[in-house]
C-alpha cells in the first residue's frame, strides 16, 4: 500500500484520502466512478453522473513536511488505533446530475500533504470526471508497485503528472 497525493493505493483498490476506517468508511475510486462506503450504506456515482469532484479542507504540510514518514499514522488510523482526535477530516464535494453531495474522507497524511501533490491530485480527479484520464492507471501501478510503499516526494509528483497526462 502506498500514498500518492490524495490517493491511497493498494493492490486491490484506490481510495480518496485514507483506506477504510475501523468502521469501514471510505471513498473508493473505480473504473466506473466513485463509491462512498459507510456503516449506514454505500452510495455510488458513475463518472458520467458527476459534474465535479473536489476535496476541500485538505491539510497541507509546511515547506519541510515529510509525508512519507507519516505512513505509520495511516496504518494506525486504518486499524482504528488513533489516540485522541483521530485523522484530520476532509470533505469530498461532488456535483452530480441529481444535485450536490458531500462526504467526509480522512487525511492519510497526518502531518499534511504537499501542496504540489494536492494540486495534481485535484487536477487528476477533474480529469477522471471529464473522462480524459483513466483511474485504472492508479490501480495498475498499485498492483505492480504498491507493495514497495509510499514513494519519495519527487516520484509521487512524477506519477501524478504522468497519470494526469494519460488519456482515458
Amino acid at each position: 500500500m502506498a500514498m500518492v497525493g490524495l490517493f491511497w493505493i493498494t493492490a486491490d483498490a484506490v481510495y480518496v484520502g485514507s483506506p477504510p476506517t475501523a468502521i469501514g468508511g471510505c471513498v473508493k475510486l473505480t473504473a466506473e466512478g466513485l463509491e462512498a462506503v459507510d456503516p449506514d450504506g454505500s452510495r455510488a456515482w458513475t463518472w458520467e453522473q458527476l459534474r465535479s469532484a473536489v476535496v476541500e479542507d485538505v491539510p497541507t504540510s509546511g515547506a519541510s513536511g515529510r509525508v512519507s514518514r507519516l505512513l505509520g499514522s495511516v496504518v494506525s488510523a486504518a486499524a482504528g488505533a488513533f489516540l485522541g482526535e483521530g485523522p484530520p477530516e476532509m470533505s469530498l464535494r461532488l456535483e452530480t446530475e441529481a444535485g450536490p453531495e458531500e462526504m467526509t474522507v480522512y487525511a492519510a497524511a497526518a502531518g499534511g500533504y504537499e501542496a504540489a501533490e494536492v494540486a495534481l491530485s485535484m487536477e487528476l480527479l477533474a480529469r477522471f470526471v471529464a473522462g480524459t484520464a483513466d483511474p485504472r492507471a492508479l490501480g495498475t501501478w498499485g498492483r505492480e508497485h504498491g507493495w514497495e510503499g509510499t514513494p519519495q516526494r519527487a516520484e509521487r509528483e512524477a506519477l501524478l503528472q504522468g497519470w494526469t497526462r494519460t488519456r482515458a
